[in-house]
């Protein structure tokens, strides 16, 4: 399948290459700047020290700024199951919007139809399993919230691009705000870890800050239209789901 890019070469990869064996994940992210032509200088700038392989512009246009086998600097401090520093094994691709900071908005139909084409490219190219299509927040909850709760993961789950839970709508909603027991909290992250996110907490956090900041992170991605840090039944139930299908 031909993928039409346009090249516009970031400075900001380690300079060894990798092998394509080596790329397990693809990793989406917001820009997070006001604008685009912002975005795209930071990411080309060798004093920023940030990049990505791709960039989907709001027109749906896709920039190629680090060849694939090439490790680029996106991800950061990050960990998902047993792998740490997920740049080594990951592709990344930013979509412009200016993300929670400078007004949070919907992604455009534009973007979401470039990024079809080439994630289904990517996953064919490099034989990448659906639940290790991950957001940013996936692998480093503590820091990041992107692509964030207005990124269509049902829709790209419909087209085989990352996971999704199988669970009747109106079943959800009855169970959304019922209150759940401690011990059922604790198979709720129980469910997590089995799902891919890291139990370890960084030393100068409280573990009660992270499970708060781990529970909307799994929100964002799977309970998108309440996002509050609270483990409902709603919650529980999606867990459950995702830890049967994938697991």
């Amino acid at each position: 399948m031909a993928l039409k890019t346009i090249f516009n070469y970031s400075p900001n990869f380690n300079s060894k290459k990798r092998l394509s064996k080596e790329i397990k994940f693809i990793i989406f992210h917001y820009t997070g700047m006001k604008n685009e032509s912002d975005a795209l200088n930071r990411l080309t700038e060798i004093q920023s020290e940030v990049s990505c392989h791709y960039l989907i512009k709001n027109n749906g246009k896709i920039i190629k700024l680090v060849p694939d086998l090439y490790i680029a600097w996106h991800a950061g401090k990050s960990s998902w199951k047993n792998y740490k520093s997920l740049n080594q094994n990951s592709i990344g691709i930013e979509i412009t919007n200016p993300g929670h900071e400078h007004g949070y908005k919907k992604f455009k139909k534009k973007q979401i139809s470039s990024l079809l084409k080439l994630s289904k490219f990517l996953i064919k190219e490099y034989k990448i399993k659906p639940m290790n299509i991950l957001g940013h927040s996936d692998v480093a909850a503590l820091r990041k919230k992107d692509p964030g709760e207005k990124f269509p993961w049902e829709y790209l789950s419909r087209n085989k691009i990352g996971i999704w839970h199988t669970l009747d709508k109106q079943e959800l909603t009855k169970n959304k705000k019922l209150k759940i027991s401690e011990v059922e909290k604790n198979i709720f992250f129980k469910n997590l870890f089995k799902i891919g996110y890291s139990k370890k907490y960084p030393k100068d956090n409280s573990r009660d800050k992270y499970s708060r900041e781990l529970a909307k992170t799994f929100q964002r991605r799977f309970r998108q239209e309440l996002v509050d840090g609270k483990i409902d039944r709603e919650c529980l139930l999606i867990s459950k789901n995702l830890v049967r299908r994938y697991n």
